[in-house]
């Protein structure tokens, strides 16, 4: 996959305010906030900076957690995970293999096949209605 490679002056006229804020600054929206929460549609969630296919709406569940929650990427390169240290926690944080924009978080609670829970903030994410055939 090719990489995409702003500048941040590039990333700020690119993404709103909110989204510089997750998607750059490694931010986190509240709660039950998002506007993808809910969102029970077929499609594919892309990423809210460049586009990058990263889950497919056949993985996403109700965690009851208040953030759109997948059990796995929709291929095993779309994302990349890094170990993070920050609000005196150790968390797995995930992010787009593409541009490195932060996603959200995966942690090991999710429910079967996989376990996992990648729970990620609605403002990181563009969705797009799967295209009738």
């Amino acid at each position: 996959m090719e990489t995409l490679t702003l500048s941040e002056a590039e990333w700020r006229k690119r993404l709103t305010p909110e989204q510089y804020h997750v998607l750059r600054e490694a931010g986190t929206e509240r709660a039950f906030a998002g506007a993808l929460n809910d969102n029970k549609a077929d499609g594919i969630y892309r990423c809210g900076a460049c586009a990058n296919e990263l889950f497919d709406s056949a993985d996403k569940y109700d965690s009851g957690s208040g953030w759109p929650s997948f059990t796995q990427p929709i291929a095993a390169d779309a994302v990349v995970d890094h170990t993070d240290r920050s609000h005196g926690m150790v968390r797995t944080e995930t992010r787009c293999a593409r541009c490195d924009s932060h996603l959200g978080h995966v942690f090991p609670d999710g429910p079967p096949p996989t376990g996992l829970r990648y729970c990620m903030n609605s403002l990181a994410l563009d969705f797009r209605p799967r295209a009738k055939a």
